[in-house]
């Protein structure tokens, strides 16, 4: 089974190009859903969040990922801090996750994972898909995603590599600066390409 890892900078079109994985039946892992159902509500990864981090529950009982984020953004020292409480937790739900893709069968399986290259797993993941945008549209994006104002967006952004540090290491890059459309040619290309890999390997 070919392992593909897909990255790239936050709000640049990941999920867009995940999606498009999907569409071909190529089972997709996505961390940021790992590490959401890793603190969600009542489980022992969000009660390690709260005995850390205070009153950052939310009335629902789910975590308040606005006010954490407040919290932990554009401070290196406790962003760190929450990576290392919450990394058990979510490496155990990939763990699961990843042995129920493979028992799909399927000729790849695509990783999808914002921080694959800070985090060390590049290597372990390729080929490597990066998907890039400009940083006036991260900034744009993000803050229509999110409902942030432009200071906090930017802190996010900068917590992360720089995209063009990130397409420099990749195998594969889709520049999602234009329409879905234009990104959805390059990706095709790019599964062609994956697919001639997959069957030469396998």
């Amino acid at each position: 089974m070919q392992r593909v890892g897909l990255t790239g900078g936050i709000a640049c079109g990941k999920s867009v190009v995940a999606r498009f994985f999907a569409e071909k039946g190529i089972p997709v892992v996505n961390d940021d859903l790992a590490a959401r159902d890793a603190v969600g509500a009542s489980t022992p990864g969000l009660a390690a969040v709260l005995r850390e981090f205070g009153d950052v529950l939310g009335p629902d009982g789910e975590l308040d990922r606005p006010r954490l984020g407040r919290l932990v953004f554009g401070d290196d020292a406790k962003r760190r801090r929450l990576m290392q409480i919450t990394f058990p937790f979510i490496g155990e739900l990939l763990r699961q996750r990843f042995r129920a893709a493979e028992e799909v069968g399927s000729a790849m399986i695509v990783y999808e994972s914002a921080l694959l290259i800070e985090n060390g797993g590049a290597d372990s993941w390729r080929p490597l898909v990066v998907v890039r945008a400009t940083s006036d549209q991260q900034l744009a994006r993000l803050r229509e995603r999110n409902g942030l104002d432009a200071d906090d967006a930017r802190r996010r952004i900068e917590a992360q590599m720089p995209v063009d540090e990130k397409a420099a290491v990749a195998n594969y890059v889709i520049d999602n600066t234009g329409t879905i459309a234009d990104a959805r040619r390059q990706f095709d290309a790019i599964f062609a390409a994956l697919e001639r890999s997959a069957r030469a390997s396998g």
